[in-house]
């Protein structure tokens, strides 16, 4: 298959533009192999030649080194992209971890829109997920009951570091700062009426994403 070479836009050009600004403001640059079966291109390097034409009218920006390093120039959606929210997450005593098999429903059922330019430039979209905070035990951290936290998937953390933590032998979930002490883990909570949780290092402790941002609940008055 041989590509055709225009000043102007083909409709395969239009089409890997719109899955190209499709996916990214999902938070999930596409790989070439993923635009080729969008486009129904066979060839890896036809679509490397297709994308190096969007390069070259000024519409896309890539890093050829990297698979997914393929970001639209502009787009209609202000860099909004929908991260997903797995469920609720206690900043209080710990509440039982949902069930995996259901489906969170909350006021952001699908997840919760957040402009890119907000995140640190290091994080990646495809790394983050929401929790709904319950509870009132990071009060003093500006996150209170009803607010999202968006995380950074994380298996470590360092002192102060406010992660999301699984308790596996209790079937928990919390939000606290974490602090590894010598014979314990401490989970701190941000209110000073509250006691930490301590967790032996004998008992088991998984580190499940790191907080990098907090959407506010608003408040509403009555009229």
């Amino acid at each position: 298959m041989m590509v055709r070479t225009r000043k102007g836009m083909t409709d395969r050009h239009q089409k890997i533009m719109d899955f190209i600004i499709r996916r990214y403001d999902e938070g999930f640059p596409p790989s070439i192999r993923e635009i080729g079966e969008e486009a129904d291109i066979s060839s890896t390097s036809v679509v490397t030649y297709y994308l190096k034409q969007l390069t070259e009218m000024g519409l896309i920006e890539r890093d050829p080194k990297f698979s997914r390093a393929v970001r639209p120039t502009h787009t209609n959606s202000k860099d909004l992209f929908r991260i997903p929210i797995l469920g609720p997450i206690a900043a209080g005593l710990p509440i039982p971890v949902p069930d995996p098999q259901a489906a969170y429903i909350g006021d952001e059922i699908n997840g919760v829109e957040v402009a890119r330019s907000l995140l640190p430039e290091r994080e990646k979209a495809r790394e983050l997920f929401a929790l709904k905070v319950q509870g009132d035990s990071m009060i003093d951290a500006m996150i209170n009951d009803g607010d999202i936290v968006i995380l950074k998937s994380a298996i470590e953390a360092r002192n102060g570091d406010m992660v999301a933590v699984w308790l596996p032998g209790r079937d928990e979930t919390t939000l606290k700062y974490f602090f590894k002490e010598k014979e314990r883990y401490r989970l701190q909570p941000a209110n000073p009426t509250m006691q930490p949780i301590f967790i032996g290092k004998d008992e088991p402790l998984e580190i499940k994403g790191k907080v990098v941002m907090v959407i506010r609940k608003l408040e509403t008055t009555a009229a």
